[in-house]
């Protein structure tokens, strides 16, 4: 059920990614390929993306982890809704930066250069750093890294967040904005309505209701018991 989360989070949010990142994608070097070439050169790219989620998922996976060592995971994935829910409802009170271009993180020498060039290399590089710009549906995706408290489903979970964003971003660097602004403005209108849809998910799987999948039961009581008649407190006694 995460994981489905989480490809669902990308998939959806990927049509905002899109109008942000969408210059990134259409601009990237090698249109003069022809054939396979090209095609694997954009997934090159769109491969680099999913590598920096994937590094960043391992970072909050950790961080999840220490959380959960502390024994507080049913409260992190509580507050982990909360925050996705609130930062969509203060997001309706802030204007959006509509004039964001992304090309213009890309203006120094070293974009300059990886632009300049053609090579699978330059692409892979520019989709890491890609990954690296501010995106609101990043953010919440490692919100549900940090809910995974562990290093590899962090970085899975991130992995098919990346996967969900494939389709979309895939097209537009193969043959640009190929779906209108209106069609991509009615389905971004319904992507606040998944974020909230999500946060609620974090907090119902955060309130151990035994619900299989969604919200499994966590007996907190029985593991402290265990371990207080385990063999070796039995001996230190």
């Amino acid at each position: 059920m995460l994981y489905l989360t989480a490809f669902l989070t990308g998939l959806f949010g990927s049509f905002h990614c899109a109008g942000m990142c969408g210059p990134i994608a259409f601009a990237l070097p090698g249109k003069e390929n022809t054939g396979i070439g090209f095609y694997f050169g954009r997934l090159i790219y769109n491969s680099g993306r999913i590598f920096t989620y994937m590094l960043l998922g391992i970072i909050l996976g950790a961080f999840g982890l220490g959380l959960k060592l502390a024994g507080i995971q049913q409260s992190l994935s509580i507050a982990a809704g909360v925050i996705i829910i609130l930062s969509i409802i203060l997001s309706k009170f802030t204007k959006a930066g509509s004039s964001f271009n992304p090309l213009k993180l890309f203006s120094n020498r070293l974009f300059k250069s990886l632009f300049a060039k053609a090579n699978l290399a330059s692409l892979f590089a520019i989709g890491v750093l890609n990954g690296l710009l501010p995106c609101g549906f990043v953010y919440i995706a490692l919100i549900g890294a940090t809910a995974t408290q562990d290093v590899f489903h962090g970085a899975i979970f991130m992995m098919i967040f990346g996967l969900g964003t494939l389709p979309m971003m895939f097209g537009v660097s193969v043959i640009g904005q190929f779906l209108s602004s209106g069609i991509r403005n009615r389905i971004s209108k319904l992507t606040p309505y998944l974020a909230i849809l999500i946060g609620c998910l974090f907090i119902v799987r955060g309130l151990n209701l035994g619900i299989p999948y969604l919200s499994p039961k966590i007996n907190v009581e029985s593991k402290i018991e265990t371990e207080c008649h385990s063999p070796v407190n039995e001996v230190n006694k």
